[in-house]
């Protein structure tokens, strides 16, 4: 039995039992059951709502997962293209040796390496800290001022 129905049996309970609705019982007892109706309906739409949302993120759900396959088809596409571009007389070891010390990842932030004058402690700083041009050291508390003049590229 839903709630629904449950508080329509109420009402006919109340109503088949003759109530005085103007007594202090009866208007009590009356907007008790009007109230499990209204809560009822309130009760009934909020579940209905939810089923509606859930069927849209369902929805949602199915379009984004085609989407990542799709996405996943297109890059290994990609790939496939890289690896064979048709030109057969290009080398690619002719034009860049591979220096195993000269790798640069841009992605990678770069650090440097301070020593304190002081207690020779060194310090690993990034280019955010010395662009503050100066630190204390955490080991003697000196101060360590930078002068930082624009990095030239290579």
């Amino acid at each position: 039995m839903t709630l629904s129905e449950k508080s329509a049996y109420l009402k006919g309970l109340m109503d088949g039992l003759d109530f005085n609705k103007d007594s202090a019982e009866g208007k009590m007892i009356a907007g008790i059951v009007d109230l499990l109706q209204d809560m009822a309906s309130t009760i009934s739409d909020l579940e209905e709502n939810a089923l509606a949302v859930s069927d849209e993120l369902d929805e949602i759900e199915d379009d984004l997962d085609a989407i990542e396959e799709y996405l996943m088809e297109f890059d290994e596409d990609e790939d496939d293209d890289d690896d064979d571009d048709g030109d057969e007389d290009y080398d690619d070891d002719d034009d860049y040796e591979d220096d195993d010390d000269e790798d640069f990842d841009f992605d990678e932030e770069v650090v440097y390496e301070v020593t304190c004058p002081t207690c020779g402690e060194v310090l690993s700083l990034d280019e955010d800290m010395i662009l503050n041009e100066s630190i204390h050291c955490p080991k003697c508390n000196e101060l360590l001022e930078f002068e930082f003049d624009e990095i030239e590229e290579e």
